[in-house]
């Protein structure tokens, strides 16, 4: 999270580490743990979890320098992510959808809700292109404006285009040379990403 610029809000998303996996779930050893946390917390207040990869081998270089969030990540022979055993499709950092504002950011990926964020950004994330669903549209209409960011290419920039056609108040922003917000953050610093959608 240090190398992702994003240790500031780690806490604040209650990310963890799985040391020691329960029985049946060895799988998940040594992963990053991302709860999806539901806005009324409570003894309930963990939807669901996602486990990601950050094995040395998969997410550093030969020198032991991260790749992310600049560089592409090399996960052979498994995914970045695993969910719970017949979990659905769910929007991350719900949360940001409860106080009033005029609008909300948002991003495919977790990482990258976490960077709107840690910018102060209301931001949530749907996992990938495939797990958007029809009933995540209600909550986001309330919004002035929902600001989809595109990753800079041209699937990325497909994805978001498809799903603001989706929502009558949608603005695709495209940040552009291959960059997610992460690497945009990393790259060119919080003012930089807050202009991306006109905020000082």
């Amino acid at each position: 999270m240090k190398a992702r610029g994003l240790e500031s809000v780690a806490e604040r998303f209650a990310l963890g580490y799985v040391g020691s996996a329960l029985t049946g779930h060895e799988q998940r050893s040594g992963t990053l743990v991302l709860p999806y946390l539901r806005p009324a917390g409570g003894p309930h207040g963990v939807a669901t979890l996602r486990f990601r990869c950050i094995a040395d081998q998969c997410v550093k270089d030969e020198n032991g320098a991260y790749f992310a969030p600049t560089r592409k990540e090399s996960h052979r022979g498994h995914g970045k992510y695993l969910s719970l055993p017949g979990d659905m499709p769910r929007l991350f950092n719900t949360p940001s959808l409860i106080p009033i504002s005029p609008f909300i950011v948002l991003t495919e990926g977790e990482f990258d809700a976490m960077a709107w964020e840690s910018v102060g950004a209301p931001a949530i994330a749907y996992q990938g292109t495939n797990t958007w669903r029809d009933h995540f549209i209600p909550p986001l209409l309330g919004f002035g404006t929902v600001f989809i960011i595109a990753d800079g290419d041209d699937a990325g920039i497909a994805a978001a285009e498809k799903l603001a056609a989706l929502l009558p108040n949608a603005k695709v922003i495209v940040l552009g040379d291959g960059h997610d917000s992460n690497s945009f953050l990393h790259e060119f610093g919080a003012a930089a990403l807050r202009e991306r959608i006109g905020l000082s």
